[in-house]
């Protein structure tokens, strides 16, 4: 066969064709992986996933309410007109304050995601193997001081920043509306499960909307955080990058995996958003009675 579940290897070196490591959609990417790897190797970098959902979440949404609520009462004082683009603007600041704290944890989970080959029992690298893997090769650089050799650890982080920026404010922009609406349709009997509806149903549309248009950079980040030459890495840009992307693939290359990503997206961002407004609304009534 093609591609067998097992690939035959000569030492390290796997002896299947390229084709079998390349993947040419969603489902291709399900089948080769459960194939070739097993089963659980969908769940890949889980912990690293953990470690960096903990912190960015802890960051990020009361970062967020607490920049919305002053630029909200600012602009109530100062410019009314300005109202409307809080979400948008304090969902830019809070993302940026959370990308930048954990962007070493996004590399490694990244790293984790993209390994390939790796054939069934054999365990891939953990989380911090894989991040003392990417500054090892900074060793060998003597003209590197050590703030420059850990600045490897922040590849990607233009890009990311490029992507999770617009990301979150277009996700708030559209999720605050959304919500509004929603909670305004429930009235003053709001309860604990109206408000995870409300929530839910408002950050799944608001993900999976800014999941698809901001598809182009995930892409770009995902390309510059798995190169595996941290000098080269380092040098190049985001810009750069989404050219490479474009010449190679087109329009179809800068939107490869934007259905798992919007299928990741919608659900993620309203389970988060929900069970945090939740938490809020449970403690605010626990506040109110006691």
């Amino acid at each position: 066969m093609k591609c067998p579940p097992v690939c035959p290897r000569f030492g390290s070196t796997p002896l299947c064709p390229p084709s079998c490591f390349q993947y040419k959609g969603a489902l291709d990417v399900f089948y080769k992986i459960i194939r070739q790897e097993g089963f659980f190797r969908l769940w890949r970098g889980t912990n690293a996933g953990l470690a960096l959902a903990v912190p960015t979440v802890g960051i990020y949404l009361p970062c967020y309410d607490i920049f919305r609520d002053w630029l909200e009462s600012f602009s109530s004082a100062n410019a009314p007109q300005l109202m409307p683009y809080a979400p948008l603007v304090a969902g830019s600041m809070a993302r940026s304050l959370a990308c930048i704290t954990c962007s070493p944890i996004e590399l490694a989970r990244t790293r984790m995601q993209a390994q390939k080959g790796i054939p069934m029992g054999v365990k891939p690298p953990g989380m911090w193997k894989t991040m003392l893997s990417v500054l090892s090769p900074m060793k060998s650089e003597p003209t590197l001081g050590n703030f420059q050799g850990l600045r490897v650890l922040w590849t990607g982080v233009g890009a990311q920043l490029a992507r999770d920026v617009p990301f979150s404010a277009i996700c708030w922009a559209t999720l605050e509306p959304v919500r509004r609406h929603i909670l305004g349709l429930i009235g003053d009997d709001a309860t604990a499960v109206n408000v995870f509806g409300a929530n839910f149903s408002a950050g799944f549309i608001a993900g999976s909307i800014a999941a698809a248009a901001t598809c182009p950079l995930d892409v770009a980040k995902t390309r510059r955080q798995i190169e595996k030459d941290p000098m080269k890495a380092m040098k190049t840009t985001t810009k750069q990058t989404l050219v490479n992307v474009w010449r190679d693939g087109g329009l179809r290359g800068l939107f490869m995996g934007v259905g798992p990503r919007v299928g990741r997206a919608g659900p993620s961002v309203g389970i988060v958003v929900s069970f945090y407004e939740v938490v809020k609304y449970l403690l605010h009534q626990t506040q109110a009675t006691s």
